[in-house]
């Protein structure tokens, strides 16, 4: 494996090799965890997990224990298991809300089995991960806690409409911090703190992870919009096709332009029609939404970047760098 096969950019090659080394020890475990005493439940468990993905939480974890002095200890490696199997069963439960058929290129676990043994199967993983955060001591319980709410208000506020003195954008953007961003901070949390980092380390380190995690989902809105080829793992333009709120969109119906008649009636609209989804996503590609998007989660990963300042000059800190330019750049 090259350095640019992990999730995150890796350009200094002892590094990328101790991560590799890591990850692999994390890929073994994760299929070990996702065991039961029944052989069908093992095979559902394991489903999603040997589909593939990034893994880019527990990689994370991973070298966010590089800035501690104890990386290599034990309860890293349990944490990194802990956040994987924490969202792959979210991926369970997000499959059935979604009614979808695929998950990384394969038949969804509601598409493979069917609805109920999906939603048990994702909770037989959220089961899995707290038993193992148990392992790690009650600060950890505490952490899991508290991110594993923030991640259901997520799902759940991702399935109401905003009330009529809510911001629409400020709701969506409470929704991706939930579904994504906290768990991506508790990633890079959970690696400081059990590597032996200072607490200022920690602390900055978990707001890196709430900034990037967030910002890296959005940047997937503004893919869904900008790109030509399906370069963000799915169809340009699909959340659009499908009527789902996305940054671009929410700025746009925000703008107030008297020029974005037409825009805002197609918005209105069924856009399964192939001509009136067509012509939407053009007038959003010409929209200034665009670049206003674009801005957002571009100073989110600068934000970001700023954290890193707790961290000394060299690998660790550059490699955490590249992360946050890649959020910015993969939206520009």
């Amino acid at each position: 494996m090259s350095p640019a096969e992990l999730a995150l950019p890796i350009v200094d090659a002892a590094l990328a090799d101790r991560l590799r080394s890591r990850m692999a020890t994390v890929e073994e475990a994760l299929f070990e965890h996702a065991s039961s005493r029944a052989p069908y439940v093992t095979a559902a468990a394991r489903h999603l997990l040997a589909a593939g993905g990034k893994r880019f939480r527990p990689l994370l974890v991973l070298l966010a224990a590089e800035a501690g002095p104890r990386p290599d200890a034990d309860e890293v490696l349990t944490a990194a298991c802990v956040v994987e199997i924490t969202h792959v069963g979210s991926l369970y439960h997000d499959d059935v809300m979604d009614e979808a058929d695929l998950r990384r290129g394969a038949d969804s676990a509601n598409s493979r089995y069917d609805n109920l043994v999906a939603i048990l199967t994702g909770d037989f993983l959220f089961a899995k991960s707290s038993e193992l955060t148990a392992q790690l001591g009650p600060d950890a319980v505490r952490i899991q806690a508290e991110t594993f709410t923030r991640l259901v208000e997520g799902q759940i506020l991702e399935t109401v409409k905003p009330g009529p003195d809510e911001d629409p954008l400020q709701h969506y953007l409470d929704v991706v911090a939930g579904k994504t961003g906290s768990l991506i901070a508790t990633s890079a949390r959970y690696g400081a703190l059990f590597s032996g980092a200072a607490p200022e380390v920690v602390e900055a380190l978990t707001q890196y992870g709430e900034l990037v995690g967030t910002a890296f989902q959005l940047s997937d809105d503004i893919l869904d919009i900008a790109s030509e080829t399906e370069e963000s793992g799915k169809t340009p333009g699909t959340d659009l096709r499908e009527g789902v709120p996305t940054l671009p969109v929410l700025l746009a119906r925000a703008s107030q332009d008297p020029d974005d008649g037409r825009l805002l009636e197609l918005l209105d609209q069924d856009l399964t029609d192939d001509a009136l989804h067509a012509e939407a996503l053009d007038l959003l590609r010409k929209h200034p939404a665009l670049a206003e998007a674009r801005d957002h989660v571009v100073a989110r990963a600068q934000e970001a970047k700023k954290l890193l300042v707790v961290l000394p000059e060299g690998s660790v800190r550059a490699a955490l760098e590249s992360f946050a330019d890649v959020v910015a750049v993969r939206s520009a």
